[in-house]
């Protein structure tokens, strides 16, 4: 089954990849993202263009770039998606992964807007134990850093940090291992899926809107 993986540019996303790149019957042909117009970066995350291309190019997949003015209207967004379907299933895709892992209401969301299409929505991830899964991550090679953090639930400080065993236990109680809830959003510069590691510089730390940044840059 020929399959694109919606990429956010962090942990879970590539995660999913991993999991999918193990999994017998199932081709990744693909990555998929949607980047602010704008500013260039993806969504909540914050992502560099540069560091999502750099990412494409360790795991060995071309990476479609859906530019959008943010926020978009559901109306504008839909129609951006429509093409990108098109578009996949004119190249012979069967299925688009996607990382989440237990909200519901997301799952529910992505289906509803493939139904039909006849492009296959697949969660690779879902269901799993957060702890259990982050650990896995972790322990399995990934390399991913703090990139944006949610100010009410997750301190300033944690900007930029490694997604590691000392994160996991330094986190506020009640905190999502894997941030499922908007807590945090992280980028991959390392893990399985990658020939190489990528070489990042940690730059400006920014806040704006309730949410802390940190930039991140590829020195490639």
């Amino acid at each position: 089954m020929r399959t694109i993986v919606s990429w956010s540019s962090g942990k879970d996303s590539a995660w999913a990849l991993h999991r999918l790149q193990g999994t017998a019957g199932v081709e990744v042909v693909g990555l998929m993202t949607t980047l602010d117009k704008q500013r260039q970066r993806v969504g909540m995350h914050g992502t560099r263009r540069r560091l999502v291309e750099a990412q494409a190019a360790a795991v060995g997949l071309p990476v479609e770039i859906l530019e959008i003015d943010f926020p978009a209207p559901n109306d504008v967004y839909d129609r951006l998606m429509l093409g990108f379907v098109e578009r996949a299933l004119a190249g012979g895709v069967e299925a688009i992964a996607f990382g989440d892992l237990y909200l519901e209401d997301i799952r529910a969301y992505r289906e509803s807007r493939l139904a039909g299409t006849g492009l296959r929505p697949l969660f690779p991830l879902w269901g799993s134990d957060t702890r259990e899964l982050a650990l896995e991550m972790i322990e399995g090679g990934l390399d991913a850093r703090l990139i944006a953090i949610d100010l009410k639930q997750v301190p300033r400080r944690f900007a930029g940090a490694r997604f590691d065993r000392e994160l996991l236990s330094a986190l506020p109680a009640g905190i999502d291992p894997c941030a499922e809830r908007g807590e945090f959003h992280t980028a991959v510069v390392d893990g399985p899926m990658f020939s190489a590691p990528l070489d990042v510089v940690v730059g400006s730390i920014e806040e704006r809107d309730g949410f802390v940044y940190a930039d991140l840059a590829s020195r490639l």
